[in-house]
């Protein structure tokens, strides 16, 4: 099934919609007062007329042009047609800010145009202004400000973790858009291009397909507004000698109907690891027309480059090795090595290596993305909607490094080696849905049918042999990579999704949600050696058919007091990434279900708000990864957990915000030869994550209103491996700001508002292990260590 591309019968999508019982929906779950009094019914399908148009021109909007909110009717009425031409695609959509940003329509955690307020289940935005405002400047920065998530930025290997899970069972989709397994698409970016980054916790794969267990992190970059042109720029320093810079533009143009965005960013970032750098451009553009009231099209394009010169990790050591440089409060335990297999006996971080780059002089990892994305949203009557959206990705990926570093006391040296690896991705796809809304027995009902089909090719030149060298511990001779031999592999991936989700009002603050998504895809894969002959097995083809979904309740028992309730599955490939499955490694897919129940309260005319999550995850037929990229057959993974978090504004100038998850995972029936991995936790998952924070703003201490924060960030003990015999410390870290704003005057009469702040990372300069990659358990990756940071940002 090559090159499969979506078409949709508009009245097949009916026919075959009238005839599904609506077993699932979702309440209309208002969250305040006034939201309670606007009708307890679900906005029917308008479209607002084009707005009159000044000529383009430098202007503040108002804030009513920076988002508009949903029309109001005397019945259901759908969000207004949006930027993109696919629910996962649409721009900001929200109603007055919250303290928890949950007035945004999150098409990532639903296709129904809901906010997180109406979804049973736990989903998280992290807005532009959050973004600005806490300094996330990458995205890697931003995940971390949601509940309970933990990121690696290992080179080699973008992972983050929730509830639990990790690597793959956590997807990252760009615009709602998966484009495959996250340790191999995943990419460090910048955040000025993004509006925001959604997560939807727990089994997934009803909205973002494959991988989707522990949860799934989406990308939204910036869209069109209608209105006045708004400009912003900034450009930063910090104490690395690193700068950061962006320009954005947005609004309507001259020709009626027409708005557009721009941004372009660009970083070059060193690190604390000697000889390390990142540079990092992203150029983002859409353009949307509205070509009646009840028709528009858009076009986007991003272009992404991403080149650095990176840092594998540090060595564990032994600790009598070390002597009086060994450290504490990083890690501790005791290990074999899983390279060489010498006894290493306990271990520690020596001292002395805090800053050492053991990688090759020669290394990089270079990344090259492109998008172009474009389709249309056609009210075609006042109750039905269809949107479709066709996507081009193709990326280049490159790395070149040595990436073991692993002590070794036969001769008190470190062993390394090599690894090169290279991609060609190239997706190609359409995403197709009908929304209804209808009666059902006297109650309101809205139905969301679709497709989604694409067809993917990856090609992976890698390294065929891996040089290997020994250096000393401290200040290591780091030479150069050597002889590369390759040998190739390629993979090519049919996929179409059947999905459907349905709201259903049982009374006007009780409703039911659910969805399913029947999804077969297949495989194609070759393999070769040095020779460019075929290796064992190869070439080989296979094929799934996995049936996901979710069913929950939300009920607004009081104004603003929202309980609800969902199960929830997922699938995943039970072994590896499928870019690399080979006949050898097991064809099945794991199956995770999982029950979640919870409260989301918004009080205080909307001042505070606060929700809370219990949850129950199993994932069945797991696979593990090991040293030297092997996998074990580790049973199960049993996650039981809840989350919290709160934001308040007792007064205008001062605003306190906090999250806390505690999870307890473990493995299950994880037995083998010699013994039992039985009841211990997965790499990289801590029991206990806290964030909080606070800020105070002095209105006009003087001339200028001036604005202070601190915020803290606690993880606890992790461990870097399956048998959990070393552990990475709990840590604790601060962050301290203070920002001044200068808005319009005579003195900066081009600009509506000027920022400048100033910032602190890790006050306490504290040493830490951020993360370990599974497949390379005898090195950890150190957190950044303290950082001054200046930038200066306008609007205009």
């Amino acid at each position: 099934m090559r090159y499969l591309f979506c078409s949709v019968s508009l009245s097949g999508l009916l026919i075959g919609a009238s005839g599904v019982l609506p077993f699932v929906a979702e309440a209309q779950a208002q969250t305040s007062s006034s939201a309670a009094n606007q009708g307890a019914s679900l906005p029917p399908v308008t479209v607002d007329a084009p707005q009159r148009r000044a000529a383009a021109r430098t202007a503040r909007p108002s804030n009513s042009q920076r988002g508009r909110r949903v029309s109001q009717t005397n019945r259901t009425s759908r969000p207004p047609i949006t930027a993109g031409a696919s629910p996962q695609s649409q721009g900001p959509q929200q109603g007055p800010a919250t303290p928890l940003n949950t007035n945004v329509v999150t098409p990532s955690a639903s296709r129904l145009g809901l906010t997180p307020r109406e979804i049973p289940a736990t989903v998280e935005v992290v807005g532009a202004e959050t973004i600005r405002e806490q300094g996330y400047h990458t995205t890697i920065d931003a995940v971390k400000g949601a509940t309970g998530v933990t990121a690696g930025d290992a080179p080699n290997d973008v992972s983050f973790s929730m509830r639990g899970f990790q690597g793959n069972q956590v997807n990252v989709t760009y615009n709602g858009i998966n484009i495959g397994p996250t340790g191999f698409t995943a990419l460090t970016m910048e955040t000025f291009n993004l509006d925001r980054v959604e997560f939807l916790k727990g089994p997934s794969s009803l909205m973002s397909g494959q991988g989707a267990v522990g949860g799934a992190i989406n990308y939204v970059t910036k869209a069109p507004h209608t209105g006045p042109i708004q400009n912003e720029a900034f450009v930063g320093f910090d104490s690395f000698g690193s700068y950061r810079t962006g320009y954005g533009s947005g609004g309507s143009t001259n020709i009626k109907g027409l708005d557009y965005r721009f941004d372009i960013s660009r970083s070059d970032v060193n690190g604390f690891i000697d000889d390390t750098d990142t540079k990092n451009l992203h150029v983002s553009g859409q353009l949307d027309y509205r070509l009646s009231e009840s028709f528009k099209v858009f076009g986007a394009v991003e272009y992404k480059d991403y080149q650095a010169r990176v840092y594998e990790g540090t060595p564990l050591v032994p600790v009598a090795f070390s002597g009086p440089y060994a450290t504490s409060g990083i890690v501790s335990g005791t290990k074999v090595s899983d390279y060489n297999g010498t006894n290493l006996g306990a271990v520690t971080i020596d001292s002395r290596t805090l800053t050492t780059n053991y990688n090759v002089l020669d290394n990089h990892k270079t990344i090259k993305e492109t998008w172009a994305r474009g389709g249309f949203e056609w009210n075609l009557t006042n109750n039905v909607t269809l949107r479709s959206q066709t996507y081009e990705y193709n990326a280049s990926r490159d790395w070149y490094n040595s990436e073991v570093s692993a002590f070794n006391t036969s001769n008190n040296l470190v062993d390394r080696e090599r690894f090169f690896v290279h991609h060609n991705q190239n997706t190609v796809g359409n995403n197709t849905d009908v929304t209804w809304d209808s009666g059902f027995f006297g109650m309101e009902n809205r139905l969301v049918t679709g497709v989604e089909a694409y067809h993917l090719d990856f090609t992976r030149p890698a390294a065929a042999n891996f040089p290997h060298d020994f250096v000393s511990l401290v200040d290591p001779d780091r030479g150069y990579y050597g002889t590369l031999t390759t040998q190739n592999q390629t993979a090519a991936i049919d996929s179409v999704a059947f999905n459907l989700e349905d709201r259903l009002k049982i009374t006007p603050t009780f409703a039911l949600i659910g969805g399913l998504r029947y999804n077969p895809f297949s495989l194609d894969r070759t393999s070769t050696d040095k020779f460019g002959a075929n290796k064992a097995g190869f070439p080989y083809s296979t094929n799934w058919d996995p049936v996901t979904g979710r069913i929950g309740y939300t009920w607004e028992a009081l104004p603003g007091l929202t309980f609800y309730s969902q199960y929830a599955t997922a699938s995943d490939l039970s072994g590896g990434s499928i870019f690399l499955l080979s006949p050898a490694q097991p064809l099945t897919l794991t199956t995770a279900r999982s029950y979640e129940t919870g409260v989301k309260n918004l009080l205080w005319n909307g001042r505070a708000e606060w929700t809370f999550s219990a949850f129950d995850i199993e994932r069945n037929n797991v696979y593990s990864a090991q040293a030297g990229q092997t996998l074990n057959l580790a049973g199960k993974v049993k996650s039981q957990g809840v989350e919290f978090a709160a934001a308040v504004r007792p007064v205008p100038e001062l605003k306190l915000w906090g999250n806390v998850a505690y999870v307890h995972a473990r493995y299950a029936d994880y037995d083998f030869t010699g013994g039992s991995f039985s009841g211990n936790a997965p790499p990289n998952i801590p029991a206990l994550v806290v964030n909080g924070g606070a800020s105070y703003r002095f209105p006009n201490p003087g001339w200028l209103p001036v604005e202070v924060g601190v915020s803290a960030r606690h993880v606890g003990d992790r461990y870097t491996t399956d048998a959990n015999t070393v552990t990475m410390l709990a840590y604790t870290t601060a962050d301290a700001f203070a920002f001044v704003d200068i808005p319009k005057s005579k003195a900066f009469p081009t600009f509506d508002n000027t920022r400048v702040t100033f910032r602190v990372r890790n006050l306490t300069d504290k040493k830490y292990a951020a993360w370990s990659d599974p497949f390379y358990p005898d090195q950890i990756f150190l957190g950044a260590a303290r950082t001054y940071e200046i930038e200066t940002s306008f609007k205009f």
